[in-house]
């Protein structure tokens, strides 16, 4: 028989990930033109670290359901909607509410897995990969043999963007802690210590400079992510993880960022920066949206498909251990990302 309870974790306000709580409720009904899906698999990305100390940039009010993508299967539809969805596994960017075990969404929003694509695999490229693919070709558009820099690619989006960048053609050089090395010398990546001077060591790799620069840190690192671009070069700011705990406004982290972003910009240097939101062009144009990320997140899924990139999974946890799972995820200990089942 179909579930009538559903599980989901929800985030009553500024906690530790121990003061997460495990709820139930009835499973949605689905609105016109919606789908319920039955969540596979679910993932804890940055986003969630930020929303649990309050400092990401536009997230709900307390209390909610945290969750910024999922796979599952289509379980229900709502008037309107195509029935051939049902049984179909989907995935869904949702930016809140994927740590639950049903979840109604925009049927719109919804994009077909590949067959024999595990849930789980599926799941890892969710955000990070439509992050990665957008960052590597609709910002920096990279082509064979150019050089380019990924910091923190032992993480999430990182891993994946370093595979997709090696698939191009590119030649991958990746910040991390010694303990990832290994793991990024398989992936093809040239690694660097990101505890010292990165800049020199980047130099003394690449004299000319880089053709990229892939930076989630902040302010203070796109700065010299910038000084690190070769004559034409490109940079792309996609985050402030370096003020994940801080106190105060979590919209000066940004502002800074896109005030270097515009200066830049101004300056006839040929050299280009940008700062990449995954939500922009949502509304109103959320047809082209749309269109945008599910081409996107399909040239994923067929890499992955086609053995070109490889799932980085970090660790599995069921949904009800959600606080385990955030906190390995904080504790930047591991490589790729943490994925929660049912």
């Amino acid at each position: 028989m179909p579930a009538t309870q559903r599980t989901e974790i929800v985030l009553p306000g500024v906690v530790s990930p121990d003061g997460l709580r495990i709820r139930t409720s009835p499973v949605p009904t689905p609105g016109a033109g919606q789908v319920v899906v039955r969540m596979e698999a679910t993932g804890v990305s940055f986003a969630e670290q930020q929303m649990r100390r309050g400092r990401y940039y536009d997230q709900p009010p307390f209390p909610f359901v945290p969750g910024y993508d999922l796979v599952g299967v289509v379980d229900a539809v709502g008037a309107g909607t195509d029935p051939t969805l049902l049984g179909q596994r989907v995935a869904v960017l949702t930016k809140v509410g994927g740590w639950a075990s049903h979840v109604a969404v925009e049927a719109a929003d919804a994009v077909p897995v590949p067959a024999g694509l595990d849930p789980i695999d599926a799941e890892t490229v969710v955000v990070n990969g439509i992050t990665a693919w957008q960052l590597l070709h609709r910002k920096a558009h990279v082509r064979a043999g150019q050089t380019i820099l990924v910091h923190g690619a032992n993480g999430g989006v990182g891993s994946t963007l370093a595979q997709l960048a090696r698939l191009a053609g590119g030649r991958v050089i990746g910040t991390a802690s010694p303990r990832h090395h290994d793991r990024l010398r398989d992936l093809g990546v040239t690694p660097v210590d990101y505890t010292t001077d990165v800049p020199a060591a980047v130099r003394a790799l690449v004299p000319g400079g880089l053709d990229a620069v892939f930076d989630h840190l902040g302010a203070s690192s796109v700065l010299t992510s910038w000084r690190l671009l070769a004559p034409g070069g490109t940079l792309v700011a996609y985050g402030s993880a370096a003020t994940r705990d801080d106190s105060g406004s979590k919209q000066l982290p940004v502002l800074k960022i896109l005030a270097r972003v515009w200066a830049w910009n101004a300056l006839p240097n040929g050299r280009h920066a940008y700062f990449y939101n995954i939500w922009a062009g949502r509304r109103p144009t959320a047809r082209r949206f749309r269109a945008r990320l599910r081409h996107d997140l399909t040239e994923v899924f067929q890499a992955m498909l086609d053995g070109d990139i490889a799932a980085q999974v970090a660790a599995r946890f069921p949904l009800t251990r959600a606080a385990e799972a955030l906190s390995l995820a904080e504790s930047g200990t591991v490589t790729g990302k943490v994925v929660l089942t049912p």
